[in-house]
């Protein structure tokens, strides 16, 4: 009993085994099969009117047919001008705040940012040199540690030539580090 209902299933299951046809090819549909339709139309044409839109669908600056357009005028209106406030002076020795603390050392020129060995990524610093002062974000670790003079930082180009008031090609120079 066990084989005879395999055996039925195997042939239900698969039918392209016991004898199914290959599909037949597409044959067209003859003429004779269409049939005339044919459509009353009146000549006069339709007599369904089109209505207006509905005004509540009218956008908020809708223009009415019979609206009167006016050329703007020379004369407008004066628009108060803002107040002036008085800013109060800082005395030149409190334009910076109290930095963290200093470090001494040499500066020179890299191409990849501004890099300090002893300071993370992200620290507000201000280099001071003889040819000036520039605050900067430290973007990068380094210089090495072990170099002598002691480097304490890397600048970029511009910013090495800012600080010391020299070329490039003069090596480092002797800077001041305000961390904050």
């Amino acid at each position: 009993m066990g084989a005879v209902l395999t055996a039925v299933l195997t042939l239900a299951l698969l039918p392209g085994l016991v004898g199914s046809r290959t599909p037949s090819p597409d044959e067209q549909v003859p003429a004779a099969a269409f049939q005339t339709l044919g459509v009353s139309a009146s000549v006069a044409g339709s007599t369904i009117t089109i209505q207006p839109a509905d005004a509540a669908h009218r956008s908020v600056g809708y223009l009415a047919a019979d609206a009167t357009l006016v050329e703007p005028t020379t004369d407008r209106p004066s628009v108060p001008k803002r107040p002036k406030l008085g800013q109060p002076t800082a005395p030149a020795a409190s334009s910076w705040k109290p930095p963290r603390y200093s470090v001494g050392g040499y500066a020179t020129w890299y191409d990849n940012g501004t890099t300090a060995m002893r300071l993370p990524r992200g620290t507000v610093v201000v280099v001071c040199g003889t040819g000036g002062c520039i605050e900067r974000t430290i973007t990068d670790y380094g210089p090495r540690a072990g170099f002598h003079p002691v480097r304490v930082v890397d600048l970029m180009p511009s910013d090495f030539v800012a600080v010391c008031g020299c070329g490039l090609r003069t090596g480092t120079q002797y800077v001041t580090v305000k961390v904050y």
